[in-house]
């Protein structure tokens, strides 16, 4: 009930206040701010202009003598083409190999995650890596960054890297200073 009365107010001599907003004279831009001009006769702009669409014929002749000579490298030699469906395995094959299990996973939830079963080479996931900067935190001599670069195989030095600016949360738990103190007790 109470759109239809602010739709009424809204509506209300609307075409006489549109034709009084149209009516009014529009309001004046700024003045500029005078710029001098230059002394000369014709514009710079105007001899850039002419001057770069010029042919300029000492640097054309630089030009055309620039010779590049440019090699790919050497790639291994293929093997004859197999037919489209194999040639779709191997691709897959060949990813699988640069491919490792997975170390730990987070239990399968309600939200319909996909359980991942490996992960490329060279990666982590959470969970791995969480389990990875905990067990350096804890024992730091039998966790060592050779032992974890070798465990979920990574690079050395993003492993020196990781353990190095990342830090997993650490719970501190205050014990009260007083044996007599109030506690709250669950009921």
């Amino acid at each position: 009930m109470g759109a239809r009365v602010v739709r009424m107010f809204r509506n209300f001599n609307l075409e006489n206040r549109v034709h009084r907003e149209l009516s009014k004279e529009k309001p004046l831009a700024a003045p500029r701010h005078a710029v001098k001009s230059p002394a000369s006769g014709g514009s710079s702009e105007a001899v850039e202009a002419d001057s770069v669409n010029k042919k300029n014929d000492p640097l054309l002749s630089l030009l055309r003598s620039v010779y590049v000579e440019s090699t790919d490298p050497a790639a291994p030699p293929a093997p004859p083409p197999p037919a489209a469906a194999e040639a779709s395995k191997e691709v897959i094959v060949g990813k699988e190999v640069e491919r490792r299990p997975l170390k730990f996973s987070l239990p399968a939830g309600p939200y319909g995650l996909v359980e991942l079963t490996d992960v490329p080479k060279g990666k982590l996931t959470i969970t791995e890596a969480l389990k990875a900067l905990g067990g350096h935190q804890r024992e730091p001599q039998t966790w060592t960054p050779e032992k974890i670069a070798q465990e979920y195989s990574l690079d050395l030095k993003d492993t020196k890297a990781l353990l190095e600016f990342f830090i997993p949360f650490q719970v501190h738990i205050i014990p009260p200073k007083t044996d007599g103190a109030k506690q709250i007790k669950a009921s």
